[in-house]
């Protein structure tokens, strides 16, 4: 069963990477959305909220801190977005649980494990991320909109559990969007910016990465939607980066569905780096709430 779906997951990862550039400049609907993970510029309606929840499964993934090589599964993938202002959005995404089936042990850990040594499987909780996006302007006929985001990761995840780095990271991206087509039919988006990495082995060191995406989403029809982006982040050091700071890159495409007020989603992940997962796949639901308070004026 588990050969099926890693076959499976594999046909579409292949699918993903070859049919991604058709469609990564593409959008239309607001605001940052599963199954991508590259920003949109656009802020949800004030006093609301976003609430997204998925699963993701992915495959010969690499842990180079803990040495651990295997295929990992993230049970809820979660995200919950504010409209505190027509131009200013917060939100608070993060894993619950983070599930290891542990294939090979590439190399020793430089840290110490808290895993027997013929361990099998690990787990453990997700970093959580805390962010603020501002809307510094909007769409013109000739000028894409413009925005920014910030935010800060928290050192939620044990190290000795494999799995994380447990170390603070500061992030900062521009977002620029544009749409086009008939009533906004296809939308493109992207974010460049620096992340301020904490590297975990070495005292009072720092890796300063660059963070990129570009993606979009074509409005097949009123329910139905078509994905796709690349996102990740580069080393910008000479050599080597330092163990738990390395570039990352996956390109993702799949489907949106809308249904019942909800929005359904998935997509085959296809990574593009050494420490990146070889396939995947992710599902997820989203709900946009009804205005559930007025801001302070």
């Amino acid at each position: 069963m588990f050969r099926m779906i890693r076959l499976r997951a594999k046909l579409i990862a292949q699918t993903s990477a070859t049919l991604l550039f058709v469609f990564a400049l593409v959008c239309g609907a607001r605001a940052q959305q599963r199954p991508l993970l590259t920003e949109d510029v656009d802020i949800i309606p004030t006093g609301t909220l976003r609430i997204e929840a998925g699963i993701d499964f992915v495959q010969d993934i690499k842990f180079p801190l803990s040495g651990l090589r295997g295929d990992l599964t993230r049970v809820g993938v979660v995200s919950v977005n504010i409209g505190l202002a027509p131009n200013v959005e917060v939100q608070i995404d993060g894993v619950a649980q983070n599930f290891l089936s542990i294939n090979s042990r590439d190399f020793p850990s430089p840290i110490n494990l808290d895993l027997a040594p013929g361990a099998l499987s690990t787990n453990d909780a997700g970093d959580f991320t805390l962010s603020t996006k501002i809307k510094l302007r909007s769409e013109t006929r000739r000028a894409p909109s413009l925005g920014f985001r910030f935010g800060v990761q928290l050192p939620n995840s044990n190290e000795a559990r494999g799995l994380g780095t447990n170390s603070t990271n500061a992030y900062g991206t521009i977002l620029v969007g544009k749409k086009f087509g008939r009533d906004g039919r296809f939308n493109s988006f992207g974010n460049i910016g620096i992340a301020i990495l904490n590297a975990p082995t070495e005292q009072f060191t720092q890796n300063d990465v660059l963070l990129y995406g570009i993606a979009g989403i074509y409005r097949f029809n009123r329910s139905i939607n078509i994905a796709g982006e690349i996102n990740g982040r580069a080393n910008t050091r000479r050599g080597r980066a330092p163990l738990g700071t390395e570039s990352q890159s996956e390109a993702r495409l799949g489907l949106q569905i809308k249904t019942s007020g909800l929005r359904f989603d998935f997509a085959g992940i296809a990574g593009l780096t050494e420490f990146s997962p070889r396939t995947g796949l992710t599902f997820g639901v989203t709900y946009d709430t009804p205005s559930v308070f007025t801001p302070a004026k």
